[in-house]
């Protein structure tokens, strides 16, 4: 291994998951225990676009505006303390982010050095992306994610604050990690775990009992949970924990949802490294504590991943309230009388109509909401006209003249726009990965020389299954958790159990074909199942269910955050022995 043989443990904190979350969390991680690096995570698919439309206002736009916000009271504290902040913030355009954060710095007199790391953009690189109809795709937005080695080139330069662009979500830990410790690009074993305690970190207080599914067993306060933090060791070995007295939990299982969060199969593929999710071994280390060991790295794949987004065109919803008795036939009334208007000889269709019933309702009531079930209408199409008053008035139009009890959510729209995500590999040597150092220097930096192509890792033999015995029909969740997410238009859904009898049940029960019986709406779905008994998971990857992605608002839970949790509640047969 590469580096100094001995140095001590790099503490990393996260204070963001995502845009938009809790906005002290800066100044809580700050002053509630030591660190040496904070990271903050402010991109995701949809951010994407959101960062666009900011650009397309403002070409000096496209980054996280809180972040020098968060900074005005943080700053100071942060150079105080000695600790350094790494942050994907900088979205669409980091120089100006960096440009900002100086700014700030001199106009609140406090002495930090700031540096940033672009070259993900590859909206200039029209080669490098899908053609549609023979000609460049008028793409919003162009990314490659880049990997940590800008941030750790920027960080051993001296930088205080270093600003990306998209990046990985584990590249801000990884970075940080190879520049304390003075990884290589072979140092592959301490790398993936690295990224595996930067996965774990990245989404903030999911780590920490925030959307934890045992919440209310294990008597976990959810309330305000606290942000996690990782004490990195040089052999890529971590502990992961949460400062004193902050609220929340961290414990096997909250890890173990996390590490199954947005993943796939066995091999976690990056810029940096591949690492080996089959390998990773978790264990308690006291009270909120959690040791993570034993993960084995590869050398990552010849391309980089590249998120793309564009315009998919525009959409309308209404949403239909049917209350009490004959809910069946009043659906079908509203929606005969709406796709007569639809269809009618007067209106261009829209490309796509889609109608879903939820019924909500229950019989005999005590209160209105609770006997209403929900008719949703979604319309989408090219041109907003089509989708717009044409819509809405036809809904309008029927108050008086439709099903019994009539009305709607909210009034209809005029139609908005909705975003396409796109994810495609494009060669990692034609993407330029360029690190400014704070005192303007420009390094550009190479992806690593070894690569290695990615193939499917076989799944083990799963352990022998219990003998047979008297069982009970109930929620699977009695006995397993879940988390489930979106990546594009696929979703995953990880579920795990908590002892080594469960594991045995849940690796036979739980198969491809089970899990399409139990979730109706994946049936005709591509669908693929892993195992990892080191984390007594079976994870499963449902393409195509999120259509065009998390934009585009294909479904009622447009990124399947709670897909595990329905899944969950779907009753099956469990042994008896295994519950509680």
């Amino acid at each position: 291994m590469t580096g100094p043989a001995h140095v001590a443990p790099l503490r990393v904190g996260n204070a963001s998951g995502f845009y938009g979350d809790r906005f002290d969390a800066l100044h809580e991680m700050l002053t509630g225990g030591p660190l040496d690096v904070l990271t903050g995570d402010y991109l995701a698919e949809l951010t994407m676009l959101l960062l666009a439309r900011d650009r397309m206002k403002d070409p000096g736009g496209g980054w996280a505006r809180t972040f020098p916000r968060q900074l005005e009271t943080c700053l100071g504290l942060a150079h105080e303390r000695g600790v350094r902040l790494v942050t994907n913030a900088g979205g669409l355009n980091p120089a100006a982010l960096a440009d900002a954060v100086r700014e700030l710095a001199a106009r609140l007199g406090v002495p930090v050095r700031v540096a940033h790391v672009e070259g993900d953009d590859l909206l200039s690189r029209p080669d490098l992306l899908p053609q549609r109809d023979g000609a460049p795709a008028p793409y919003l937005t162009a990314n490659a994610y880049l990997g940590g080695a800008g941030i750790a080139a920027c960080l051993r330069a001296g930088a205080d604050v270093v600003v990306t662009g998209r990046v990985t979500d584990a590249a801000l830990v990884t970075g940080a990690a190879a520049a304390h410790f003075g990884w290589g690009d072979d140092d592959l074993d301490a790398l993936a775990g690295a990224v595996v305690a930067g996965h774990v970190l990245e989404c903030g207080t999911q780590a920490t009992g925030g959307n934890y599914a045992f919440f209310a067993r294990d008597g976990i306060d959810a309330r305000h949970p606290g942000f996690p933090l990782a004490e990195i060791h040089r052999d890529g070995t971590s502990v992961i924990t949460k400062h004193p007295g902050t609220g929340g939990a961290v414990t096997v299982g909250t890890v173990t949802a996390q590490l199954l969060y947005e993943t796939g199969g066995a091999r976690y593929a990056g810029p940096d490294v591949t690492a080996r999710l089959d390998t990773v071994r978790l264990a308690a280390d006291g009270p909120d504590r959690v040791r993570i060991a034993g993960v084995r790295g590869e050398a990552p794949p010849p391309t980089l991943k590249a998120g793309l987004t564009r315009l998919g065109g525009y959409r309308n919803e209404v949403v239909f309230v049917l209350t009490g008795l004959d809910v069946e036939a009043k659906a079908a009334l509203v929606r005969e009388q709406m796709t007569a208007h639809l269809t009618g000889a007067t209106n261009a269709p829209p490309t796509e109509v889609r109608w879903t019933l939820a019924r909500t309702d229950r019989a005999d009531a005590d209160v209105q909401e609770e006997a209403g079930a929900l008719l949703r209408l979604v319309v989408r199409d090219p041109d907003q006209a089509v989708v717009g008053r044409a819509v809405s008035a036809a809904a309008v139009e029927l108050a008086l003249a439709s099903y019994p009890g009539f009305h709607v959510t909210a009034p209809p729209g005029k139609g908005a726009p909705y975003g396409v995500f796109e994810a495609v590999h494009v060669p990692a040597d034609e993407v330029p990965h360029t690190a400014v150092l704070p005192d303007g220097e420009r390094l550009t930096l190479r992806h690593p020389a070894r690569t290695r192509e990615l193939a499917p890792v076989p799944d083990p033999e799963p352990p022998p299954p219990l003998p047979s015995g008297p069982v009970r029909h109930v929620p699977l969740g009695e006995v397993a958790g879940a988390r489930s997410g979106d990546k594009g238009g696929s979703a995953n859904v990880g579920v795990w159990v908590r002892d080594d009898a469960a594991w045995r049940w849940l690796a036979h029960e739980l198969t491809v074909d089970r899990l399409r019986a139990l979730l109706p709406e994946i049936r005709e779905l591509p669908v693929t199942r892993h195992l990892l008994p080191r984390l007594r998971a079976v994870n499963f990857v449902v393409d195509g269910l999120l259509g065009e992605g998390v934009a585009a608002q294909a479904r009622f839970d447009p990124q399947a955050k709670a897909l595990g949790e329905w899944l969950r509640a779907r009753y099956v047969d469990i042994p008896e022995e295994l519950l509680p």
